[in-house]
């Protein structure tokens, strides 16, 4: 591309000063205007559009540690003061909250809490000090219809047992572990209503995998500090782990539960309802209280959730010959036998949300994907491409269930019936 000489541009007559003024002004603004089309570190000239246009960039939104957190003990494992990310509602969503419960495992000794707590899920000294706002927690209402302009904040997670560890256990902790996950969550509950969640008129309780689960577990104490007017539900996406043994027959997942439990005191922040029941590990599990939830919940899962097909039902200690390799990574690899397993898994969670499908007023979205957390993603929460059961996307559909337009309560066939999902593949 030539660049044509200032003087070709303009009639050729003897010019004033204005005219020089004004020819400068020109050459300014073609200087700006190419500066557009050229790249000054390239020898060629590349492509005005070098990736996606973004019509509506996410939210980056910044790190708050919790003012409310020393005074009431509240504090990560690592003794770091706790935190989130607010970012502030707007027109129709300034008396409307959404609270999302970040997610990351649990741990269950002394040793991996102690190696927990040297990483951002059990240090505030490693929080990114601002995350990306998407999916449900998105600024975008071509993205998130719903809750775009609502008052938006993601709880950051550093306790390592889904907010619901009790100081009163570290009497066994030679190590100066804080085990404050249930300190935490009061804290900023508590930092939110005086930054004006007090007089919310809307509020939803959000979290996915480990913060699904504190979602569930945290349900009714949410509702029970907002006010008795507000329309409060909660959404656990990735949080209905099963009590099922692995492929070995052993109980994988309730032997580590019940470690957390013992570990960090779990079981006084879990439904108290069933002490006479069942044993307070067994009471983590959320088929053992979801029913017992006052308040309206709706449960986002995948029937092939790849974190549980991994770590509850093919953990790599019951994998010892290496037989489920590939089969764990991505379902297409796994052979009619291994797929004959993974459908019973399936089977196992429609068992245990059975009597929950009879609720009036809880939802649900459970998909046959080979999937994880699908709320924070707008690949799967809501876009062209967004699995889909019965053409309902799972923002319209938490949409429609939330603000009462329609029941919701949709199971996808088995695997690989839906050709909408997003499946993993970690091959």
């Amino acid at each position: 591309m030539v660049i044509p000489r200032l003087s070709s541009l303009l009639p050729c007559r003897k010019w004033a000063k204005s005219d020089w003024l004004v020819a400068s002004i020109g050459c300014v603004l073609i200087v700006f205007f190419l500066s557009f089309f050229f790249d000054p570190a390239s020898d060629s000239v590349p492509s005005v559009d070098r990736s996606p246009t973004i019509t509506f960039p996410p939210d980056l939104v910044k790190l708050k540690l919790s003012s409310k957190a020393k005074e009431r003990g509240a504090f990560c494992l690592d003794g770091s003061l706790p935190g989130y990310h607010f970012d502030k509602g707007s027109g129709s969503g300034s008396k409307s909250w959404i609270l999302h419960l970040e997610g990351g495992g649990w741990c269950n000794t002394i040793a991996s809490c102690s190696a927990r707590a040297t990483t951002k899920l059990g240090s505030s000294k490693y929080f990114e000090q601002e995350v990306t706002f998407e999916g449900v927690l998105g600024n975008d209402p071509s993205q998130n219809p719903g809750f775009y302009n609502w008052n938006r904040v993601k709880i950051r997670y550093c306790d390592g047992a889904s907010f619901a560890g009790r100081p009163e256990a570290e009497f066994k902790n030679e190590t100066r572990l804080f085990f404050r996950g249930q300190l935490i969550w009061e804290a900023i509950v508590d930092e939110l209503l005086l930054m004006g969640m007090s007089n919310a008129k809307q509020a939803i309780l959000t979290g996915c995998s480990a913060g699904g689960l504190a979602a569930l577990i945290h349900c009714d104490y949410f509702r029970d500090h907002l006010p008795k007017d507000a329309a409060v539900k909660c959404v656990s996406d990735g949080g209905f782990f099963l009590n099922v043994p692995d492929v070995l027959g052993d109980p994988t997942m309730r032997s580590f539960y019940n470690d957390v439990v013992n570990l960090q005191g779990v079981g006084k922040s879990l439904d108290q309802n069933r002490v006479a029941k069942t044993e307070p590990s067994k009471r983590m599990f959320p088929h053992e209280f979801v029913n017992n939830i006052r308040t309206p919940v709706f449960l986002v899962n995948a029937a092939y959730d790849f974190w549980q097909i991994q770590h509850v039902l093919v953990p790599a200690s019951a994998d010892k010959d290496k037989s489920w390799a590939k089969c764990r990574l991505k379902l297409k690899e796994c052979d009619a036998s291994q797929m004959k397993v993974l459908h019973g898994f399936r089977s196992s969670l429609m068992d245990a949300i059975g009597k929950f499908h009879q609720s009036k007023v809880g939802g649900m979205f459970v998909d046959s994907c080979f999937s994880h957390c699908q709320t924070t993603k707008p690949m799967t929460w809501h876009s062209p491409t967004s699995p889909r059961i019965e053409n309902k996307t799972i923002a319209e559909s938490v949409g429609d269930w939330y603000f009462n337009r329609k029941p919701v309560k949709l199971i996808d066939c088995a695997y690989p019936c839906n050709p909408s999902c997003y499946n993993m593949n970690f091959t």
